[in-house]
């Protein structure tokens, strides 16, 4: 449980943050989602019949799959108090027993997942803004040729502030979508005031009897309904940064309330007249609130769009930190927060995707068909992984079968009827996930044999330490910090240090760094120090996938375990390694070999990752051959 939790006169405004990074996504779904049940893929005919089926759709979408599915069983498995994807995969490594195969699996399934959200990174952007200006239509059609290119300059500017980090703006955040929650609200109100028996398809019998009087038809539907949960992965990636409480206050006392009147309104409306199907979000608002309706839209898109990006950053530090992806330059925009962080690489190539998007599809109509996929495929994946993991938790099997009964099927019949948008749309998700994946992959196969080589050539570190005092090795004044992926032995930097340079500094620190699959490391455990002779040390820092790296500063703290040295005045050695590779027939195999070898060169330097400063280091080099 979070401070913010166990404190009473935090939690509100803690939910008032949460309000402002949680919700933008699911809570830009009316632009788009109600409009897209009629107009995409199903072609529906607009009749009350079909009105009251979708509307009872919605409503018993965001009931099973966010409040009862997201924020009553998913978010129960937490790593330490953190969610999401990268979460989940790393309890499956580190917390849950089973079988080694199943786990793997599993794990590869959810690699795969987090994969799956770099495409929502560059799709949310797109069709948020579009959806937005797209109002600017119903003022006058002279607008219409100007709506992708102004979409392109806000999300140019949208993408260009990242490098400023948005501590301060997200202070502001909140109580703006306070205010879009609450026209959301206002203007749902409005349209249920002109047809109040719209109401009536709060009950789930419309939908049932929509699905079973058009099975073929409420299939098709269902994969545009899908876009009104599509924020649902956003709830639980980002439970550790506000907790449980304050993301159920605000869902249940605010966002649901205002989506389910904003949904009935729109309903209502078009029910009245079924002309307003084109746009019956902005149709909702009189006519001299158009505009500013247009403008607080496009804030809001905007908002959410951040909420996006920012997730995007983050789940690629997590999967850098596991080890499943090179590392990459990460600015640290913020001192304090560590959630405050900017990647360049992940930030200009979203920009340069979102972009993309936006001039292919031209309309958010158009992209609706590309979103949805690889949402629906992830919910498919974190039902597996939660349910594997409260299993093995000791949950109650009969109702995990009775849970598994409800969510399954529902998340197959979503991703089933998504799938029919692959052609129109959803092979760009899945491509990128492909791509991400396939990048995953070859980057964990080359480091893992390219450990295994070094670590067969290591010296023993209690052999190397016994022959030092005989040695004809100079002793020079100082202390040095070898780093070195080496748990166990002497790293080939040391010994090529010595090779060349016939010296060894007084004080030596052999230094390994683990990065564990757990979110946070308990104080105690995060630093392991071990004499291995006179002034010849080894130290062990554990830190889990959430936490920031900054050997400088975790070095102050050697102190209390016993190691008193000048860590301000010490060199650093780095060893970097020039990868050749054994001659293969394989054509896969040579290619992947091309590409690790590319990731490698390519791969952000060690100084910015581990936080240790440029002036200080000496870096010596190596061929290995694997």
């Amino acid at each position: 449980m979070t401070a913010e939790e166990k404190s009473p006169e935090k939690l509100l405004p803690t939910t008032l943050a949460a309000l402002g990074i949680v919700f933008g996504d699911i809570g830009t779904s009316p632009l788009y989602a109600f409009r897209e049940s009629f107009l995409g893929l199903a072609h529906l005919d607009v009749t009350q019949n079909h009105i009251f089926g979708v509307l009872s759709m919605i409503t018993w979408s965001l009931i099973i799959v966010i409040s009862i599915k997201y924020l009553l069983v998913v978010m129960r498995a937490d790593n330490e108090g953190e969610g999401g994807i990268i979460a989940l995969v790393s309890l499956l490594q580190t917390k849950v027993s089973g079988t080694s195969r199943t786990r793997h699996i599993l794990v590869v399934a959810g690699l795969f997942g987090a994969a799956l959200l770099y495409g929502d990174g560059a799709i949310t952007p797109a069709i948020s803004v579009l959806s937005a200006l797209e109002g600017l239509e119903l003022v006058t059609s002279a607008f219409t040729p100007f709506v992708v290119p102004m979409t392109i300059g806000i999300l140019i500017g949208l993408f260009s502030i990242q490098r400023f980090g948005t501590a301060k703006i997200g202070r502001i955040f909140g109580p703006i979508l306070i205010v879009w929650f609450t026209a959301l609200a206002l203007l749902g109100m409005r349209g249920i005031w002109m047809e109040p028996g719209i109401l009536v398809a709060l009950s789930p019998s419309w939908a049932i009897q929509f699905m079973l009087s058009e099975p073929t038809t409420a299939f098709l539907v269902m994969g545009t309904v899908f876009l009104v949960v599509t924020g649902g992965e956003t709830l639980y990636a980002d439970m550790g940064h506000f907790g449980v409480k304050p993301i159920k206050l605000a869902w249940f006392a605010l966002v649901l309330p205002a989506l389910l009147l904003n949904y009935f309104g729109q309903g209502a409306l078009v029910l009245s007249d079924n002309q307003e199907i084109a746009q019956p979000f902005f149709h909702l608002a009189p006519e001299w609130a158009l505009i500013p309706l247009i403008i607080l839209a496009t804030i809001a898109t905007v908002i959410a769009s951040q909420a996006v990006i920012s997730g995007v950053f983050s789940l690629t530090r997590q999967a850098m930190q596991l080890g499943q992806l090179p590392r990459m330059a990460v600015v640290q925009t913020d001192g304090e927060e560590f959630g405050q962080i900017y990647i360049p690489f992940v930030n200009w190539m979203l920009l340069f995707a979102t972009i993309g998007l936006v001039l292919l599809f031209r309309s958010s109509g158009n992209l609706a068909s590309a979103y949805g996929l690889a949402i629906a495929m992830d919910m498919v994946i974190t039902t597996f992984l939660t349910l594997f993991v409260l299993g093995r938790w000791g949950w109650n099997k009969a109702l995990l079968v009775g849970l598994a009964i409800i969510f399954i099927p529902l998340d197959f019949a979503y991703f089933g009827a998504n799938i029919l948008k692959f052609f129109d749309g959803g092979w760009f998700p899945a491509i990128v996930a492909v791509l991400i994946f396939t990048l995953m992959t070859i980057w964990t196969q080359g480091r893992k044999k390219l450990r295994e080589q070094v670590k067969h050539g290591e010296m023993e570190a209690s052999q190397f330490v016994k022959r030092l005092p005989s040695s004809s090795i100079i002793r020079a004044p100082g202390t040095a910090i070898f780093m070195t992926s080496l748990s166990k032995g002497v790293p080939t930097s040391l010994l090529h240090h010595i090779k060349h340079n016939r010296s060894l500094h007084q004080h030596v620190v052999l230094l390994h760094v683990e990065i564990r699959p757990t979110a946070k490391i308990a104080r105690k455990d995060q630093i392991i120090l071990e004499t291995l002779g006179p002034d010849f040390y080894r130290v062990t820092f554990n830190y889990g996938f959430n936490e920031r790296v900054n050997v400088p500063q975790r070095l102050k703290r050697c102190k209390i375990k016993g190691l008193d040295l000048d860590f301000d005045k010490a060199s650093y050695f780095l060893g970097r390694e020039t990868i050749t590779f054994k001659r293969s027939g394989n054509l896969i195999r040579a290619i992947s070999n091309s590409i690790f070898s590319f990731l490698n060169r390519n791969a952000g330097r060690a100084t910015l990752f581990y936080g240790i400063p440029p002036n200080r280091v000496v870096e010596l080099g190596s061929q290995v051959e694997i």
